[in-house]
């Protein structure tokens, strides 16, 4: 930042302030706001850090700041922490580090017990040197998953952001949300360079020295600021490179002071005032006064947590200046030191300091230590540089080299490295004493599945079974993973098969997990392709198993297809709801709330989504979300969500939670992928990108390999449903489209009569493709519809229903017969839209009504309202929650106000007002605050 030192006016960067202050303020549909300033070393950032942080601190936010460690392997959540303990929020997470949950809660919970009833703002230096974690909690926070009130600032050098660099693919993801802006920060031009200079010499610069400096600095502010200080001091003229100019600098320090900067150059800031003391060896009063004299040439800084260079330039330049031995000698002492230094061990110091020091024996202790500790943290990514750097030091003929592979691949396959772990696990295979292949062909297997390459993770499943050294225990365990897997992809014959294998093996050599997880397998597979009953039967068994066993892992897997089952294809979606919900409740109590229980809510909400009550299903997830889930449990959540979002027509918070789940889902199977591809259609139909809907769906066509019939019927419907919508709008239809999507109905028809209890909403789905096939041809027939809307009414699903009877009053319409039908259909279309909040429905039922001239009878309310005769409290109507938002309406609160206040979404305030105008019949909010006002 241009600036007269750290206290001085601004130059040159005023205007970026107030856009920065004013940018961190307008939050997003999830809460937050976010501003990444990037720029070349020495441009300001760190400046314009310290002055938005002072400006918002006085206009009610609460500051945390924290700074990234500039070494490879900092410990997970880093900068986080380090703001955390400032504010004495960091011991007691410490402490809690082995707890059950997940880090991410544990960080979420203190930064909202920081912010208190403030918005929060946290201020993070030198981005570029984040953590995995660290990066990986700022997607979770701005995408809304920590249920925050949180705005970031954060400062990133452009020079460290290389092509590979991880922090890239962050900020691609991030710019996607409206509420995160990356503000570059360009060099100073010529004029603001010469109000630079003028500043700091005084008034009587003259122009060719102010312009020398610009020429000579390129419009950097720091490196502008030492030549405008060389200048006003009469320092004679210096070379034109940095490295000159701090090393002009370097060399006019005392001795001491020179010892201190070479010293800090050497360590991983913040330096501790102890471990520089014995790495500088001077009597306590040399060194204060050393330390003194390079804070006073503004070299050092210091704060409560050590000792700092004022830039990193500095250690750039002085690293490049000492000898080999010297900087060895360095760190060696500064190990030293942070191993008499007593109390817990810094494990990531240690560990950089005698690799720098060139003794590997001494630093893999606390690597191996330090791994562990990251592991305890959840921090798989931090844990993974460990072990790889353990290896690193170790050569092939150490004892240890194998343990060491064994434990990289795994932190791989943690972290999401998936091929990495593939290479490590086919290193630990070639070694003399590696693990027995059948342990190998397990591993290999997990591997290959989280990777995506579902086919040869099969064969290593396969072959697992088929070795001769695989104990019975192993075999079952095989087996009933196996079936998992095939479950997931939406194999169901094929899941069916292996379920029955796994059984047979669990019953005589397997472990509970076993049983319980191929039971489940087996009643889900066969309840969708032969019978209802039994399936059903053989699910509930393994609950009963589960609940004997009490396991977490057990119930959740017995739970989680039960409820699937019962609110999917055997559509018992009442009973699947309260299953859910009992299932939820159960495992919450096991302390699994963040993973099994959400995933039971995020099932209970598409239950109660299908069955019209978005209402309440919104509030579902809205509890399920407190947990702030991660992974696929919250790639679960988010579609979830996504299917309301995109019915109340938040198409930009569909968009976000769509990205959200893309970034979480990495090789995720068809009850995943079809899914997500058939709400980007969906969301890109509303939008009228045809193109894009298209797309969508034709990628989904290519998971063609999957039986689930009820998943392709969802995905042909809205790929029909798209070039339908292209039609009407006067696009062309895509010829290679429609005919792979007749194809596939072609293949639902086929299918259908070995669907079992899917049958029925397979052949809706049915209906519902050769009604919009008729949209394509133009034949406006209102039969295909008719018996569309009969069958989803059967179904209890109000909306493709609703859906149905609006396309068949269109062509009824069209056609000119039974119009008074056709009239009242559309009307009850529109009552059913209504009710559900379905907003992008509504207004599309309200065109076709105004193109054919019907009255949809608005001045009426939409919702019955009945209440008994003997109460006579006007707000009798509405439930408790209700009346809160309407006692906040009459206080004059925005939706927004009103959400922060309640602890629930925008969104959801919007859904209980249009129920309070319906049960009031009021149309503005003015009504409704008359009403609540005379009432109470």
């Amino acid at each position: 930042m241009a600036s007269l030192g750290d206290d001085g006016p601004l130059v040159g960067r005023t205007d970026t302030l107030t856009d920065v202050q004013s940018y961190l303020r307008d939050v997003g549909p999830g809460g937050t706001a976010a501003v990444f300033l990037t720029g070349e070393s020495g441009v300001g950032k760190s400046r314009l850090l310290r002055e938005t942080a002072e400006a918002l601190r006085g206009t009610g936010f609460a500051v945390l700041n924290g700074t990234c460690l500039d070494i490879g392997d900092a410990s997970p959540l880093h900068p986080v922490l380090q703001a955390l303990r400032r504010h004495d929020a960091g011991a007691a997470l410490a402490a809690t580090a082995d707890d059950a949950g997940a880090l991410l809660d544990r960080v979420s919970r203190d930064l909202r017990s920081i912010a208190g009833d403030k918005r929060l703002l946290l201020v993070l230096d030198d981005l570029q040197w984040a953590d995995r974690s660290t990066r990986q909690l700022l997607l979770y926070l701005l995408a809304g998953l920590g249920d925050v009130p949180i705005s970031v600032l954060a400062a990133i050098r452009a020079e460290a952001l290389h092509g590979t660099h991880p922090l890239r693919r962050v900020l691609a993801e991030l710019r996607r949300l409206r509420s995160v802006r990356v503000v570059d920060l360009q060099p100073l031009t010529q004029d603001q360079t010469r109000e630079l200079v003028t500043a700091i010499v005084g008034g009587n610069v003259a122009i060719e020295d102010a312009d020398r400096v610009y020429k000579r600095s390129g419009g950097n502010p720091f490196v502008a600021e030492e030549l405008a200080r060389d200048l006003r001091d009469g320092r004679v003229e210096l070379s034109d490179t940095l490295r000159e100019i701090f090393l002009s600098r370097v060399d006019e320090l005392p001795a001491n002071a020179h010892a201190v900067v070479h010293a800090l150059a050497a360590g991983v800031e913040p330096v501790d005032h102890l471990v520089l003391s014995r790495v500088v060896p001077l009597p306590e009063d040399q060194l204060i006064e050393a330390v003194r004299a390079a804070v006073a040439h503004r070299f050092v800084a210091s704060d409560g947590d050590g000792y700092r260079l004022r830039h990193r330039l500095v250690a750039e330049i002085l690293e490049q200046e000492v000898l080999p031995a010297e900087a060895a000698a360095l760190h060696r002492r500064y190990a030293e030191a942070l191993e008499a230094a007593g109390g817990e061990p810094d494990h990531a110091r240690l560990a950089f300091h005698w690799q720098r020091a060139g003794v590997p024996a001494r630093a893999l202790p606390p690597v191996i230590a330090a791994a562990r500790a990251a592991e305890a943290l959840y921090g798989f990514a931090e844990a993974h540089r460990y072990w790889t750097i353990a290896l690193r030091i170790t050569t092939e003929d150490d004892k240890e080299r194998t343990e060491l592979l064994g434990h990289a691949a795994e932190s791989a396959h943690q972290c999401g490295e998936h091929l990495l772990a593939l290479a490590r696990l086919e290193e630990l295979a070639g070694r003399a004493d590696a693990p027995g292949q059948c342990d190998l062909h397990l591993r290999r297997a997990r591997y290959l599945a989280a990777a995506g390459r579902s086919a040869p993770a099969e064969t290593e499943y396969v072959r697992a079974l088929e070795s001769p050294e695989c104990s019975p225990q192993q075999r079952a365990s095989a087996a009933a993973f196996l079936a998992e897997l095939l479950l997931h992809l939406g194999r169901y014959a094929d899941a069916n098969e292996r379920a029955r294998e796994a059984l047979e093996l669990a019953a005589v050599d397997g472990s509970t997990a076993d049983l319980v997880r191929a039971s489940a397998a087996l009643g889900f597979s066969s309840a969708f392709r032969e019978d209802p009953d039994a399936g059903l039967a053989v699910i509930r068994h393994a609950v009963e198993i589960a609940e004997r066993s009490g396991h977490p892992d057990d119930l959740g897997v017995a739970y989680l297809h039960l409820a699937e089952l019962l609110t999917g294809p055997l559509n018992s979606i009442e009973e699947g709801v309260l299953v859910a919900r009992r299932g939820a409740d159960r495992l919450a109590k096991l302390g699994v709330g963040r993973t099994y229980q959400t995933r039971l809510l995020a099932i209970a909400a598409n239950g109660l989504f299908r069955v019209g009550q978005w209402a309440e299903a919104d509030a579902v997830l809205d509890i399920a979300m407190r947990h702030r889930p991660s992974g696929a449990d919250a790639v679960e959540l988010l579609l979830a969500r996504c299917r309301l979002l995109v019915g109340f027509g938040e198409l930009e918070n569909a968009h976000r939670d769509l990205d959200a789940a893309s970034t979480l889902l990495a090789g995720g199977g068809a009850r995943h992928v079809l899914p997500m591809l058939t709400l980007r259609a969906g969301l890109a139909m509303w939008e009228g990108e045809h193109h894009d809907a298209r797309a969508a769906v034709q990628r989904g066509l290519t998971e063609t390999r999957s039986d689930d019939l009820v998943l392709l019927g969802v995905l042909a419907w809205h790929g029909l449903r798209a070039e339908a919508e292209a039609h009407v709008a006067g696009k062309a239809v895509d010829p290679g489209a429609l005919r792979r999507l007749k194809t596939v109905r072609d293949r639902l028809a086929e299918g259908v009569n070995n669907a079992g209890a899917a049958r029925a909403v397979v052949d809706a789905y049915l209906d519902l493709c050769a009604a919009e096939l008729s949209r394509i041809e133009n034949r406006h027939d209102p039969e295909p519809w008719a018996r569309a809307a009969a069958i989803w009414d059967r179904r209890q699903q109000p909306y493709p229903a609703a859906y149905a009877r609006l396309r068949h009053a269109e062509a009824a319409l069209h056609r000119k017969t039974r119009r008074t039908t056709a009239i009242a259909g559309l009307r009850q279309a529109f009552a059913t839209a209504t009710a559900m909040g379905a907003r992008p429905f509504a207004k599309e039922i309200r065109g076709v009504a105004q193109r054919f001239r019907v009255s949809l009878a608005d001045d009426t309310p939409t919702v019955p309202m009945t209440v008994p005769e003997q109460v006579t409290d006007e707000l009798a109507a509405l439930t408790g929650r209700e009346r809160e938002v309407l006692a906040a309406v009459a206080e004059g609160l925005t939706n927004r106000e009103i959400g922060a206040k309640l602890f629930i979404s925008e969104r959801t305030v919007g859904v209980h007002l249009g129920h309070i105008f319906d049960k009031l019949q009021v149309r503005t909010r003015v009504q409704a605050s008359r009403v609540y006002l005379t009432a109470a």
